[in-house]
């Protein structure tokens, strides 16, 4: 549930897109769940707001905000105009809050789902997108940014160490700096009767200061998906490593409904690599007119 409104600020519209999700889901007592399966991100609403000619010269500005009952994120992104042959810049600060769950969760419901165990984080990130331009199948972005990222307790209290005494950080302080240079680059075809995507990502910390996390981290995602008759099936590989310095929160977390299901994110494992392989087979059912996966 939204409303969308368009304001005329002298040659420029701008948007502005509000979304009320958890009036139409209390209405309707239903719950949004997490990818985890608990309701750590449940809707509070969202603002949207564009403008399209921020300074006269086409330079775009778009800003998002999201807010939970546990978690928000804002993102605020300018572009400015440029040919489309050469890579589009866009110059982003990003803060988002949201519970430590994959670690330092807690798992709960004989583990099929995983709550917070008092570890929330704050990232402030702030850099630059790069974004090529896109072949007809292939697309990339590179980016560089500067992260500040804060562990604090549900109290609102920075911390270093967990309940269990283990630490938060990987400095040891009540907080981790870095700066990342990230590369990642997408493929993806499509037609009526399957898919295919392909993700490549690499992260590497460039030490400007001595405290400041140096590592490297590669991530892929692979998936494909066919259609059987009435039937679809899904096959999907994910791993990763990372070599280097090593917040926890940086670990690679097994479980959850993107990962192993029946499981909350987290709960299986977590730790520098991880190799994680889904297949999944659905078949849509028809009752009272309506079709379920």
């Amino acid at each position: 549930m939204g409303a969308q409104k368009s304001i005329h600020a002298g040659k420029a519209k701008i948007d502005v897109n509000v979304d009320l999700t958890h009036k139409l889901c209390a209405s309707l007592m239903l719950t949004p769940f997490r990818s985890t399966g608990s309701p750590l991100s449940l809707v509070i609403g969202s603002l949207y707001i564009k403008h399209p000619n921020l300074f006269g010269g086409s330079e775009k500005l778009d800003v998002s905000l999201d807010k939970g009952l546990y978690d928000s994120n804002v993102l605020i992104a300018y572009r400015r105009p440029r040919p489309e042959w050469l890579a589009q810049q866009s110059f982003v600060i990003q803060h988002s809050i949201s519970p430590e769950i994959g670690v330092h969760g807690v798992p709960m419901d004989n583990f099929s789902r995983s709550g917070s165990g008092g570890v929330n984080l704050s990232r402030l990130a702030v850099g630059l997108d790069l974004n090529e331009p896109a072949s007809t199948k292939w697309s990339s972005t590179t980016s560089i940014k500067f992260e500040h990222i804060r562990p604090f307790s549900d109290d609102g209290r920075s911390i270093s160490r967990d309940f269990d005494g283990f630490p938060v950080t990987c400095s040891g302080s009540s907080h981790d700096n870095m700066v990342v240079l990230r590369q990642e680059s997408r493929y993806a075809k499509a037609n009526d009767h399957s898919f295919c995507r392909l993700s490549l990502q690499i992260e590497q910390g460039i030490p400007v200061l001595s405290k400041w996390l140096i590592f490297n981290r590669f991530k892929f995602i692979a998936s494909k998906g066919v259609k059987l008759g009435p039937a679809f099936l899904l096959t999907s590989l994910t791993g990763g490593s990372i070599v280097g310095d090593m917040a926890p929160y940086q670990a690679f977390a097994i479980g959850g409904l993107g990962s192993v299901r029946g499981y909350g994110e987290g709960a299986v494992g977590s730790g520098r690599s991880c190799l994680v392989a889904n297949n999944e087979l659905t078949f849509p059912l028809v009752t009272n007119g309506f079709i379920y996966h």
